[in-house]
């Protein structure tokens, strides 16, 4: 089973939550079978994205950092940004199993820059690129095997 977390700096309370619920909603969209998760490279603050429920992209989250067995649990780990991905290149062990990329390379190369302090107008443009990036990375990544029976 294909696994993906998302991962933004430092606490998880912008857009790796947002991330997670935008590839989440289009996983389910697409009916395919792909577990998603987030986390940050450091672990505190609980923050929640109002613009996905302004968009009806359903989201409950809890901040978590990224840890060791991410990089085994987990198929793909994917960054916000090159700096979280550079933070995630040092802290990936020897035996990680997990491809590491920053998301945006799957679509147009760029990092989703941080709409902490950007007001609305930064969460809007971070779900945009959300939205473009899951749907990038989902169909690179679509096979057969990841996709659910109808019920």
């Amino acid at each position: 089973m294909t696994k993906v977390t998302l991962i933004c700096i430092p606490g998880n309370i912008c857009r790796s939550p947002m991330g997670e619920a935008v590839l989440a909603h289009q996983v389910k969209e697409r009916g395919l079978d792909i577990k998603v998760d987030s986390a940050g490279t450091a672990g505190y603050h609980v923050g929640e994205v109002e613009t996905c429920r302004k968009h009806g992209t359903p989201i409950s989250h809890a901040a978590q950092q990224v840890s060791p067995g991410d990089f085994r649990n987990f198929t793909h780990i994917l960054a916000a940004d090159k700096a979280n991905l550079a933070n995630l290149e040092r802290m990936k062990p020897a035996d990680a199993t997990a491809t590491v990329r920053l998301w945006g390379s799957y679509d147009d190369g760029k990092s989703i820059e941080d709409p902490y302090y950007g007001g609305i107008d930064g969460f809007e443009k971070a779900y945009m690129q959300c939205l473009r990036y899951s749907n990038s990375f989902l169909d690179q990544l679509h096979t057969p095997e990841h996709t659910t029976s109808a019920v």
